[in-house]
């Protein structure tokens, strides 16, 4: 019994090490670190474990039954086939899941795909069946390959060009070229706002014959029973011509593929260095990996791309489109701001260009990618000029006015978001020199006071903590009653004074109110840092980072119904809060920036508040030559209470950074310990306050 107890022991190490040699080559590099398989099984981030690549609206994926918002679940063992287009982590059933492929026997629809085995990581997606057909994938912008083998008998690819998520087909028009097919499809966007259209060409290799099979169905059936079929996509945002080329132009294998997308997945990674416990250093970036999926890069080389109005424009600076800014501006969009400043600089400048082509705040009628919601643009365009980057507010100041003027204040929580966008309003037209109207934007900004003494000043009534009680969009009194971001001053004295606003802070989370499986109270742990109590911000993040938590709240149910009581964040396919959604990398975002020692103080203002990272040392490249090296002294895993900050070798009175200070790189020094320095962060504190 023993000696067979040994031999099934050995050969689960066997097949360990052999899987493991798979990927020899990126030992030791971010890359290796990610978890793709993170976040994928149930309302646990609706994420995806598809071959993807950076910024890119291609991700080859698997479609399960049943699934979530990405079409996979990491416990499903029916497969439909696979698709080319998602949104990571966003509600309402999703977005994308256009062209399905399915491998079958013969020319049989009905070909059952049971799941014997899947294997991902950045790039790539492989799978093998039980009936002996298996699936490798992988993709570049806008542009993948897949590679399907088959038992040695007659086998096809069933192509259904009218496939999409929740059922958001609208239409799509294809041209057969022999083994090639091109055309476009156009689909419902999230929560069926919108529309959205994307250019395609699709070739197959080995095929004998592509023949139509129902409305919008082709059958390409296989020629050499001996040899694999492959499949090249190419995407387009403007043209079939362009998607052509992509296919056209590329003899690369998938072997070199998917190669060459680890390499670029593995330097965008790199840009961040984290030293410390490994599984903290995975969980990193696995989070971080989730926040470089989207926006899309939807120009061509030539500057070419499609804007939301439908008409074609020439940029010259890469465009990108698929938004989810009033999940994201909070947390992944100010990350991309701080560390990916190459990138940000374009993202800016496109989302300043949806104001001059007809923005609205869901999706238009002629999106070039799948997209979300673009609420809150003119607080990150703010945000983006007031950190350094190049935006032309008077090229669309008239826009951003219009927007402004038809901002809604009809509910308790549309009214502090709308005094939000009009405070950013008024910042704005300061920059443009509009002094008289930028005073009266500030005036209005300041009317949330009487909105909020109407319904959040009074908590003894029965509803405070009731989800969407008072016409509430997807939060309580409780939680939305703290969203000021920009005039935490007047917030302070709206409450009662200091020691007013700590005690129901203090309350605010001993009763269990905060909700971090959803957007709208996610600045509240950073509060304290407002406070004389900044300490207790430091305990909240690593509570919420790493520790065991009581969550009684959940975006279906009110509380106290089904608690959770764990970690928010975890390294497996069940990885967050039930219904906590990723939306487009916020919510792996906000993981990311705290883990790092940096939490957003107020989207709109370039200040960054200091907490205890997660790691022994942290080594940022912000490009230009100028590294950030933040080291943590007398490190212990489990301290992080702040001690003291040395900043470039001088002793740092304050407990706030400017964007500029960090990107100009440097050393950042800061010492932990097990009790709190209450002394800390109480001197020249920075609290952003909207003067009458």
């Amino acid at each position: 019994m023993f000696r067979y107890l040994f031999i099934i022991i050995l050969l689960v190490l066997i097949t360990s090490r052999l899987k493991a040699q798979e990927r020899t080559s990126l030992t030791g590099r971010p890359v290796d670190a990610v978890n793709v398989f993170l976040g994928t099984s149930g309302d646990h981030g609706q994420l995806s474990p598809a071959a993807s690549s950076p910024f890119n609206m291609m991700s080859i994926g698997p479609q399960t039954k049943p699934h979530i918002h990405t079409g996979y679940d990491y416990y499903a063992k029916v497969f439909e086939g696979f698709t080319h287009t998602r949104i990571e982590g966003v509600g309402c059933t999703g977005s994308g899941g256009n062209i399905l492929v399915k491998p079958i026997l013969g020319e049989d629809l009905t070909t059952e795909l049971y799941k014997k085995q899947d294997y991902a990581y950045p790039g790539f997606y492989s799978v093998s069946f039980e009936n002996g057909i298996k699936a490798e994938m992988s993709v570049d912008t806008n542009f993948g390959i897949h590679k399907y083998e088959f038992p040695n008998e007659e086998s096809s690819l069933f192509l259904d060009l009218s496939y999409a998520f929740a059922d958001r087909f609208v239409a799509e028009k294809h041209t057969l070229h022999a083994n090639v097919i091109t055309g476009y499809i156009d689909t419902k966007t999230t929560c069926d706002v919108g529309v959205y259209r994307i250019y395609y060409a699709i070739e197959i290799r080995n095929v004998s014959e592509l023949k139509p099979s129902g409305n919008h169905g082709l059958i390409a059936v296989r020629e050499n029973k001996h040899k694999p079929m492959e499949v090249r996509v190419g995407f387009s945002s403007v043209a079939e011509d362009y998607a052509l080329k992509k296919i056209e132009n590329s003899s690369i294998s998938l072997e070199t593929l998917k190669e060459h997308t680890i390499t670029n997945w593995n330097q965008l990674l790199s840009r961040v260095e984290v030293k410390g416990e490994k599984d903290r250093e995975a969980l990193f970036y696995s989070l971080l990996y989730r926040g470089l999926q989207s926006p899309y890069l939807i120009s061509e080389t030539d500057g070419v791309y499609r804007a939301i109005d439908g008409s074609r424009q020439t940029s010259d600076f890469p465009a990108y489109n698929g938004w989810a800014i009033w999940d994201n501006y909070r947390e992944q969009l100010p990350m991309l701001s701080l560390l990916y400043q190459d990138t940000f600089a374009s993202i800016a400048k496109s989302i300043a260009n949806l104001y001059r082509y007809g923005k609205q705040s869901w999706a238009t009628m002629h999106e070039p990618s799948p997209t979300v919601r673009t609420e809150h643009a003119i607080v990150v365009l703010l945000d983006a000029y007031n950190k350094g980057y190049a935006v032309n507010f008077e090229a669309i100041q008239e826009a951003l006015i219009t927007e402004v003027e038809q901002l809604d204040y009809s509910a308790p929580d549309k009214a502090l978001e709308s005094s939000y966008d009009t405070w950013a309003m008024s910042e704005i037209l300061k920059i443009t020199g509009d002094t008289s109207l930028s005073e009266n934007y500030a005036l209005k900004a300041l009317k949330y006071k009487s909105y909020w003494n109407t319904d959040f000043a009074d908590l003894s009534k029965d509803d405070v903590d009731k989800m969407q009680a008072r016409g509430l969009y997807q939060g309580t009194i409780w939680q939305y009653r703290w969203f000021v971001p920009f005039d935490v001053d007047g917030l302070k004295t709206l409450i009662g004074g200091e020691d007013l606003f700590v005690k129901q802070l203090n309350q605010f989370f001993a009763d269990y109110n905060y909700n971090h499986a959803n957007q709208p109270d996610l600045q509240v742990p950073g509060l304290y840092n407002a406070t004389k109590q900044p300490w207790k911000s430091q305990k909240l993040f690593r509570n919420i980072m790493l520790d065991t938590v009581v969550q009684t709240y959940f975006n279906n149910n009110s509380k106290g119904v089904d608690p959770y009581i764990g970690k928010i964040y975890n390294n497996r396919p069940k990885a967050y809060l039930r219904t906590m959604d990723d939306d487009a990398g916020t919510m792996s975002s906000w993981f990311v920036m705290r883990s790092i020692g940096l939490s957003p103080a107020n989207i709109g203002d370039p200040i960054y508040y200091l907490t205890a990272p997660i790691f022994k040392s942290v080594k940022i490249n912000m490009g230009d030559s100028k590294i950030l090296n933040i080291e943590v002294k007398h490190y212990n895993k489990d301290h992080f209470y702040i001690q003291t900050v040395y900043f470039n070798g001088k002793k740092l009175e304050r407990n706030w950074l400017t964007q500029k200070e960090l990107t100009q790189g440097g050393q950042l020094l800061i010492e932990t310990g097990p009790k709190p320095n209450k002394s800390f962060g109480i001197h020249n504190q920075w609290i952003s306050s909207l003067k009458e």
